[in-house]
Order: structure tokens, then sequence, then C-alpha cells
């Protein structure tokens, strides 16, 4: 049976899901991020600023724009010679009204604070993951993972499979900040470990003293231009994310049996890349100073899972969601 990662009749929206305003540290209003954002073709924005949750929806939504209300929570493990060691930071973003209403503690207000959790010394960084986890699950909220590579953690201090719904793969500020953005390989570890986990592309942006706005998005394909198909086309992976200024675009992933056919936007490789044996998967490439637009490979039939990454020759990446195979076990 031919799977469909995609939607044939959709609408698609572009959006970035970590951002920074004069709330906390950045340096953009709120209506002055807006306003940019809008300008430059989204049509939705998460203004997730640091330990505050704000919620203006009412101030900017609009037929064909949408606030996202959220927060970007932290943790922070600190030594008195050193200052911070290592930190977690994760966006909660209002849920679907199915989430809100099954919150157990109520929903965060406009501008409520959320204190950050601060250690000396040591932590068991796992439990804080957890423990922040459950803070924003129980306020009904989609959640995202942050920069991890940035904030210095370790694998088993937050590569939880259940806990939070997406990795943050590609954070554009810390790619120009300081090369840090990179968290790729993170996700297949932990797809590889047979954990279910999305991913996404943001900006992270404060607008200081590099450029760090339009270049980590998420393009989402939903029903339409509502808060609850937008969540809930998140909850389901049907999006892609895109690290880079005008990246690559994806408009089709298919999965026949052991067939992979991706079309996308003119791109010098396609790489299917591949949960099971060393060296599975396989990457596609165009003939020199060529592009290609659709690529097939052939799976042996033992993957695990399969994600897709689309690469033009600027190194501007578009990454689909994984699909997972279900492999029936061979009898003993």
């Amino acid at each position: 049976m031919m799977v469909k990662m995609f939607p044939e009749q959709t609408n698609w929206y572009k959006g970035n899901l970590h951002s920074h305003t004069t709330d906390s540290d950045g340096t953009l209003t709120p209506e002055e991020a807006v306003k940019a954002y809008r300008e430059h073709g989204y049509s939705f924005l998460c203004l997730s600023d640091h330990n505050v949750f704000s919620d203006y929806r009412e101030k900017y939504n609009r037929e064909d724009f949408l606030i996202l209300p959220g927060t970007e929570i932290a943790a922070v493990l600190f030594d008195e010679k050193d200052g911070y060691v290592k930190m977690h930071h994760m966006n909660g973003i209002l849920g679907t009204e199915a989430m809100q209403k099954a919150a157990e503690d109520g929903l965060f207000s406009h501008m409520e604070r959320i204190e950050p959790i601060v250690a000396y010394g040591s932590w068991d960084g796992r439990k804080v993951t957890e423990q922040m986890a459950e803070n924003l699950r129980r306020h009904g909220c989609f959640i995202t993972y942050n920069h991890p590579i940035w904030s210095r953690v370790e694998p088993h201090e937050f590569e939880l499979d259940g806990v939070y719904h997406s990795l943050e793969i590609y954070n554009y500020n810390t790619v120009n900040e300081s090369g840090t953005g990179y968290n790729i390989t993170y996700w297949d570890e932990m797809l590889r470990k047979g954990m279910h986990v999305n991913a996404d592309a943001t900006d992270d942006n404060h607008n200081g003293d590099f450029p760090d706005n339009f270049g980590g998005y998420v393009v989402i394909a939903a029903e339409s231009l509502t808060h609850d198909h937008i969540i809930e086309a998140l909850l389901a992976g049907r999006y892609y994310s895109v690290g880079g200024l005008d990246g690559p675009s994806i408009s089709q992933i298919k999965i026949d049996g052991n067939e992979v056919t991706v079309s996308c936007s003119p791109v010098e490789r396609v790489n299917v890349i591949a949960g099971g044996y060393v060296g599975a998967g396989k990457t596609v490439l165009a003939e020199t100073e060529k592009t290609i637009t659709e690529a097939h490979v052939t799976l042996s039939g033992t993957e695990t899972y399969i994600r897709v990454e689309c690469v033009d020759q600027y190194g501007r990446t578009a990454w689909s969601n994984p699909y997972y195979f279900k492999r029936e076990k061979k009898a003993e």
C-alpha cells in the first residue's frame, strides 16, 4: 500500500516556532516582530520569550496570520567558578483545544512568568528534563526541546521517548552566533534507539548583533490556517523543516513497499536517511551543474525508519519528519 506523507489536497503554511522580543532579551517589540514576519510571507509565529508566556492572538491574529501563544522555559546548571555549565531550554506552545481542556494545571495566562530551575554544582539532568516537560504538558502545551549542542547537555539528559513532541534540529541564531545550531546527529541517535520524535527548524531570533531572522522555519500541510489545524499538523508530523534563507521545499514523499519517491524544488542532492544496518539509506545526486526535482530510492526492506533531506547547491536543507516501518520480526 502506498503511503503519502502529505495530503494531496492541502494548504501550505510557513512559520517560526521560536522567537524573542523585548518581552525578554530580544530587540524587536512584539509588534515589530509580527510586522517583519508577515512582510516576509510567514503565516504564523510563536513569540516564545524566556520564562514568560505571551498570548497576543487578540492583538495580532488576522485571517492570513496567526500568533501561536508560547514561552521558552529554562533550567540551568551553575558553577560558582565557571558560571553556566549547561542548560535545558524548552518551548511550550499552546496546544489544541482538546489539549487545553485536558490541562491538569489550567492554562498559562498572558505575561505569566515561569521561574527557571537553577541547580548548583551538579544535577540529575534527565530528571530535570522530565520535570520541565511535565510542567508544560500539565498546562496544555505542545513541547519542543531546543538547541542541545549550544546548551552543552549530554545525550542521556534529554534523549527521552514520549516526553516532548519535537527536537529542534536547526537553530539559525546559534548557527550564526557560534556554529552550534545543527542537532541532527542527536535526532538520528534517538530514532535509531526506537524513539519516536519529530524535528523542527527555527530562527530563535533576538535581532541583536548578527542576522538571525528568516533562516529557520517549518512549512506545515494543513486544512486551513487555524490554531487547531496548525497544532494538529505539528503533532502528526505533517510538515517539513528548513535551514537557510529561502531554502528548498518538499512537495511530497511517497513510500510504496520498498520504493521511495521524493518530489521537491530543484536541489543538488536528496538524502534518504534510514535506520537499520550499517550503510542503510541512499543519496541521489544531480549531475554536475544540474539539479533534480524528483528522486527514487529502493530500500532493502530491513529499514526501521526513513527521513528525507533535500539539499541545494548552497547547503540549504529541507528535512522531512520520519516515517516508521512496522517490520514483522522473523521467527526464531
